[in-house]
């Protein structure tokens, strides 16, 4: 049986902006539309400061079109062993149970 693995990544928007003298991100939105991208101030906010779980291969190509880099440039990739999960006597993974309250009576 294979050891699970987990996979990170590092999205480096930012520093490769710094790189290119754009230090805010309401330079990069006309950048993006003469690529025909049309996004609002706040997506391009939180595509700059934020670690996108998704992100079209459109808008890819044309930030790395921008800053001159390639996609593994913008994205630093690892992988490594998962974490293990403590397991009971039982075999089974512990089950997490809240503590029981104590209320007290007012004297």
């Amino acid at each position: 049986m294979r050891k699970p693995r987990q996979v990170r990544y590092r999205w480096k928007l930012r520093e490769l902006m710094a790189a290119q003298g754009l230090w805010k991100s309401t330079e990069l939105s006309p950048l993006l539309a003469q690529r025909g991208i049309a996004l609002s101030d706040s997506q391009v906010y939180r595509l700059v400061v934020g670690q996108p779980e998704r992100l079209s291969l459109v808008i890819l190509a044309a930030l790395c079109d921008i800053l001159g880099c390639t996609p593994s440039e913008l994205i630093e990739t690892s992988a490594g062993a998962a974490p293990v999960k403590a397991k009971a006597a039982s075999g089974r993974p512990a089950a997490v149970r809240p503590r029981r309250a104590r209320v007290a009576k007012k004297a």
